[in-house]
């Protein structure tokens, strides 16, 4: 049987587990913001295939956020995530404090992320990927991790990480979980929460628009399997844009970009269908390797 999960809640005591674990051990992490669901634990599952030792980290970092709003509704639900870990077999749980990890409130150094970061989410949350990236290098360097792992379901996020690890030379394997989903095709969220039910019914639209759109895509690629013409690309996403707009949904972007660069592009053999929708006060994003 294997040993009681470990609760550290402050640096001292994260640092002093850390230290005491053989040198050989390979240490899987999973940096989450807590309120968990079955996409999360897939990533434990997914940090344990990888590793010896799983460290799962539950930290609400107010740098990535916007609105002060936004950060104070951020569901909380420690006890059923603790719980939650548990049953999963985590060995350890690293619950820090703001003022834990930012004795001063805030950073005064912190991760610029590039130009990943500049599209998309960047444009519509300005600072959001900095504060990401910054809280991530910290906790690279205090878990020190083999492996982590990260969903594909915020494809900017991870890309951003990626190329912080690999342009600052972090000694850690990223690992890549696709998207997990309801059965009705929803990415899990901890935000879902807040839909209402007629939106949680209508929710689900955003990722068969995706396939659609995809599917459109590829047919275009068949009769013109060099590159298809912008026009076609154009009409095809404005389409897209317009049915999602008559279900409802309140479109922020809807765009076929470069899988390494995140620009938008003509050329699908490596590219992936990007989104971000709101219905009602749930912003929805999701996307799409073609």
């Amino acid at each position: 049987m294997g040993q009681p999960m470990e609760i550290l809640r402050d640096l001292p005591a994260f640092t002093a587990w850390r230290r005491a674990l053989p040198s050989s051990a390979r240490v899987g992490f999973v940096p989450t913001m807590g309120n968990l669901h079955e996409g999360h634990l897939a990533l434990v599952t997914a940090a344990q295939s990888a590793s010896d030792r799983v460290v799962v980290s539950i930290f609400v970092n107010p740098l990535q956020f916007t609105d002060a709003a936004d950060l104070a509704r951020y569901p909380r639900t420690e006890t059923a995530d603790l719980a939650a870990l548990a049953a999963a077999g985590v060995d350890a749980v690293f619950l820090p404090s703001v003022d834990g990890l930012f004795p001063d409130s805030r950073p005064s150094v912190g991760i610029a992320p590039g130009s990943l970061a500049e599209p998309w989410e960047g444009a519509a949350r300005p600072g959001h990927f900095a504060g990401m990236a910054t809280i991530v290098a910290k906790l690279f360097h205090l878990v020190v991790p083999t492996v982590a792992v990260f969903g594909q379901k915020d494809f900017q996020q991870l890309r951003i990480v990626q190329a912080m690890v690999r342009d600052l030379d972090f000694p850690v394997e990223i690992l890549a979980e696709p998207t997990h989903r309801a059965a009705d095709g929803l990415a899990l969220s901890s935000r879902n929460r807040f839909l209402s039910p007629a939106e949680r019914d209508r929710a689900p639209l955003l990722q068969q628009q995706l396939r659609r759109t995809a599917a459109q895509l590829r047919a275009g690629e068949l009769a013109e399997p060099v590159r298809i013409e912008p026009v076609l690309i154009e009409s095809v996403l404005s389409e897209a844009r317009q049915s999602l707009r008559a279900a409802g949904f309140e479109v922020d972007y809807f765009a076929l970009c470069d899988v390494d660069t995140l620009l938008p592009t003509v050329q699908i053999e490596r590219a992936v269908l990007l989104a971000a929708a709101r219905l009602g006060a749930v912003r929805l994003l999701d996307n799409l390797l073609l």
